[in-house]
């Protein structure tokens, strides 16, 4: 048989035993975490640097968001860009959460230069008391631009100076030019000969010109102004011209072609002013008409219609 004090002793010992156990069960479960860093290296200026922190959230803890670092610059090499989160279900007694950091490198070294990403201290309200959760600094180390500058040697120093532009054989388009200039110059020696010199020229052997000049100096219209284009008509001609021989004066004088049917309305207008009185009242208004066609057969005459 056990003595007594053997089975006090066991019995304090079981008692104890199921206190340590009892204890241990009701402790609250640990906040965890899990970093997932970003490569160390091969970065140049620009780049985009993302780290992960997977916490397997307790029910009791909520994240404190006064701890998440600010969106913004950090130092003169570093920004922070965002932060994004989410939640999912992978934790026994709790959430898991997941965030996100995406960071932008600023820094141009003209050497390989290793830069840190800031550690983080995050917060986590709850009972029985708020925890802390560290996560340490992460190297990354940004490559220069251009590489070291070479020797001084010539071909191996600064950048050398665009080669020229092929130079073009232009020949053609000159050659083109220079006709095209001939051909405007001869056209406006032409019209210049047409405009300025030949009327000066031969003003005295053109009757419709003089007739123009006549009926122009006219302020009232009279019946002189008629007989000077008859006039100008029979010196054309070199015979008298009436209204049925008006194809014949065109036949014999093809430039005024264009003016056919004018000149058919000027004889019969030229018959109405000298033989019907009616007519008379109206003369008045046959100046203009008649002004223009004097000026249309210059024209003609001249060879510019």
């Amino acid at each position: 048989m056990r003595s007594p004090r053997t089975s006090i002793a066991s019995a304090l010992f079981i008692g104890a035993a199921v206190l340590a156990v009892g204890a241990r069960a009701n402790e609250p479960a640990p906040l965890r975490a899990n970093v997932d860093e970003p490569r160390a290296f091969g970065y140049r200026v620009g780049d985009l640097v993302t780290r992960e922190v997977l916490i397997d959230l307790p029910q009791r803890l909520q994240l404190d968001e006064a701890s998440l670092p600010s969106v913004g610059r950090i130092g003169h090499a570093l920004e922070l860009r965002a932060i994004s989160r989410g939640t999912e279900g992978g934790a026994a007694s709790g959430t898991r959460l997941r965030l996100r950091f995406e960071y932008q490198l600023f820094g141009a070294p003209s050497a390989t230069r290793s830069y840190e990403l800031p550690p983080l201290l995050l917060r986590f309200e709850g009972a029985p008391r708020a925890e802390e959760l560290r996560v340490d600094a992460w190297p990354v180390v940004v490559a220069p631009l251009a590489p070291e500058p070479p020797s001084a040697r010539r071909g191996l120093g600064e950048l050398r100076p665009d080669n020229p532009p092929p130079l073009r054989d232009t020949s053609f388009e000159r050659d083109v030019l220079r006709v095209a200039a001939g051909v405007c110059a001869a056209l406006l020696l032409y019209l210049a000969a047409v405009y300025w010199g030949l009327p000066w020229r031969d003003r005295g052997r053109r009757p419709f010109s003089q007739a123009y000049r006549t009926l122009r100096a006219q302020r009232s219209p009279t019946e002189s102004g008629w007989r000077v284009m008859h006039a100008a008509f029979d010196q054309t001609a070199g015979r008298v011209v009436f209204a049925e021989s008006v194809d014949a004066f065109v036949a014999q004088a093809p430039r005024f072609a264009a003016l056919r049917n004018d000149i058919f309305a000027f004889f019969a207008r030229s018959r109405a002013a000298f033989f019907v009185p009616s007519a008379a009242a109206s003369a008045a208004g046959q100046r203009d008409w008649l002004l223009a066609f004097a000026r249309a057969c210059r024209d003609a005459e001249r060879g510019t219609a």
